[in-house]
């Protein structure tokens, strides 16, 4: 008995796993990437003017919708279709955040070389007042 519940909830996190990396990836290349030969792109461009090309515009209105699909492959019941469905979308974002962070380069280090006291740099001077 133990050991059945144990593969089951090994099963649901695999699926929600799954879900997640499946709703990240669609959402990834439909939003962002060109595709080969600039295939998306065209498609996004063609959509632009309507309904889907405004979802397609934004990256947490597309995961909201492309979650979906997800929802009814990895949910068992209504109730679990209904929960998935923004926790899909919600972690798709969160791995796009992260994403887009790791991505970017570091900051630059700051460090000063050489003289500090050229004129521009330094303090200003007390001037007595002229005579």
């Amino acid at each position: 008995m133990a050991i059945n519940s144990l593969t089951t909830a090994a099963m649901n996190w695999l699926r929600f796993t799954l879900g997640v990396l499946g709703t990240w990836r669609l959402t990834h290349l439909l939003v962002n990437e060109d595709g080969p030969w600039d295939v998306l792109k065209g498609l996004r461009n063609a959509l632009s003017r309507g309904i889907a090309g405004k979802l397609l515009d934004c990256f947490y209105c597309a995961s909201l919708w492309l979650s979906i699909p997800f929802c009814f492959v990895t949910g068992e019941t209504a109730t679990e279709r209904l929960l998935l469905w923004p926790a899909l979308s919600a972690a798709a974002i969160f791995l796009e955040n992260l994403s887009t962070r790791l991505g970017q380069p570091a900051a630059a280090d700051y460090f000063t070389e050489g003289d500090q006291t050229h004129e521009l740099l330094r303090e200003e001077q007390q001037h007595s007042p002229a005579r």
